[in-house]
């Protein structure tokens, strides 16, 4: 299997840093989609899915804003 990797930046995060997936971003149709789920991206810089496998990291140099 294909391991797809999507590359975002700071602003595709939503406020918790995170982003779900299917992903648009990953080009997932939604009648082969697996559940819904959330994946912390802003922690580690990365997440993986558990469903699919598509990794989703923050693009190099991409910087978060700490704080509110």
């Amino acid at each position: 299997m294909k391991q797809t990797v999507i590359e975002l930046l700071a602003s595709d995060l939503n406020h918790e840093g995170g982003v779900y997936c299917p992903n648009p971003k990953a080009g997932m149709q939604l009648w082969n989609a697996h559940p819904k789920v959330y994946l912390d991206v802003a922690h580690a810089g990365m997440a993986k899915c558990p469903y699919c496998g598509t990794e989703y990291q923050l693009k190099a140099g991409e910087t978060l804003n700490a704080g509110h």
